[in-house]
């Protein structure tokens, strides 16, 4: 309880350093202020942690693998839905992603009442073989704080973007700053005054003639414009071109940019090309070899946080990918869905975006009678004959 009432004093604005965003601390070039200038770099976390974010939280008992109506997993869901009085949901399970491909460890702490992700916080093994998490130098209670990694060759640190791409992303990053400044300066870097004499500070006519000829220089501030500077004899101007090769960059951004998607775990090339042809192909593509996992290492540790370990409830991300197919598609799943008895017309109603009928009808199993097996056949269409089941 000590701990706790502690706990409850670093929430004030003078002690709220666990929480604050700086996590992404990393070096020169990448840090937490220019990590996501680069496009691509954005555009992968965005398309993965978007995913993430418009899921549904949902907890399933172990044993029936339906929807559970314990009073702890109602109360999980309300935490889980608004975590704290800074993030909403969407907020929460998004920064969760991003941090964990970044740095790919994250720690959520939760003290019964609301959900944080701690910043500098640190884990060690223990003799015992248990995890010790500090956070400034103060010993969070394990039953508190879940130390979620994105696991590669080590048993207590997770690897991410920042430590494995490091080196691609510093080069990506570079590459399109330098470019970016190329052109914002118009695309040349300075002029060069070249004159056929030596230099004099104390030849006042020269230095007068050198000084109108660079405020003529300095004084072209729209790019679009032209402008005559007549010289005399033995000067000359030339114009200096950018040491940044364009060719290079974009073929140098070509080849690595792609490679940024692959230490997410998903080939950018592949999903475009299935983008073109089938977005369903696309977002499967997606789902299974970069969302899956994620979500399966999400919901066990946040499962161990909310209801310890041997409950049997879980806690599920339920991710609906036929939000990523069309009308058409939808109806046509839908009623082979009815038509087999896995849906009832109710379920296909709210599949395709109707409401619920809510009617005794609307709520029933049908099945056609062409699945109905041959050794059955010629008594099902004896009963059709004389009437057959009202239920169809």
């Amino acid at each position: 309880m000590g701990f706790i009432r502690n706990l409850a004093g670093r929430f004030s604005k003078r002690s709220f350093n666990w929480f604050q965003n700086s996590y992404f601390n990393y070096g020169a070039f990448v840090n937490d202020d220019n990590i996501l200038k680069s496009s691509d770099t954005y555009n992968l976390m965005k398309l993965i942690s978007d995913q993430v974010a418009l899921t549904d939280f949902v907890v399933e008992d172990g044993t029936t693998g339906r929807d559970s109506k314990d009073p702890r997993a109602l109360q999980a869901l309300r935490i889980l839905n608004c975590p704290n009085d800074y993030l909403t949901g969407f907020e929460f399970k998004k920064l969760l992603t991003n941090v964990y491909l970044l740095r790919g460890d994250v720690y959520v702490f939760y003290d019964q009442s609301q959900l944080h992700i701690l910043n500098n916080a640190y884990s060690e093994m223990t003799a015992a073989g248990t995890e010790k998490i500090t956070v400034s130098g103060e010993v969070v209670p394990s039953y508190m704080v879940r130390h979620i990694k994105n696991i590669g060759l080590s048993h207590l640190e997770g690897v991410g973007l920042l430590e494995l791409a490091k080196e691609t992303l510093e080069g990506v990053m570079n590459a399109e700053k330098a470019l970016t400044e190329k052109y914002k300066k118009g695309g040349l870097m300075a002029f060069l005054l070249k004159l056929e004499t030596h230099l004099s500070p104390t030849n006042t006519n020269q230095t007068k003639t050198v000084k109108a000829i660079l405020d003529q220089l300095e004084g072209i501030k729209d790019s679009g414009k032209t402008k005559l500077i007549p010289l005399g004899r033995g000067y000359e101007i030339e114009a200096l071109e950018s040491p940044v090769d364009d060719e290079k960059t974009l073929k140098y951004l070509n080849i690595y940019k792609k490679d940024l998607g692959k230490f997410f775990g998903m080939d950018k090339d592949l999903l475009d090309k299935l983008e073109e042809k089938d977005m369903e192909q696309a977002m499967m593509k997606l789902y299974t070899s970069c969302l899956q996992p994620i979500f399966r290492n999400i919901e066990e540790h946040l499962t161990i946080l909310f209801f310890g370990k041997d409950s049997g409830l879980r806690l599920k991300f339920r991710h609906n990918l036929l939000n990523f197919v069309g009308m058409k598609t939808k109806t046509e799943i839908a009623y082979n869905l009815v038509r087999t008895s896995i849906a009832v017309p109710d379920d296909a109603r709210e599949m395709i975006g109707f409401p619920r009928l809510n009617t005794k009808e609307s709520s029933k199993l049908y099945i056609s009678k062409d699945l109905v097996g041959l050794d059955r056949l010629e008594d099902v269409l004896k009963s059709s004959l004389k009437g057959g089941d009202e239920d169809g």
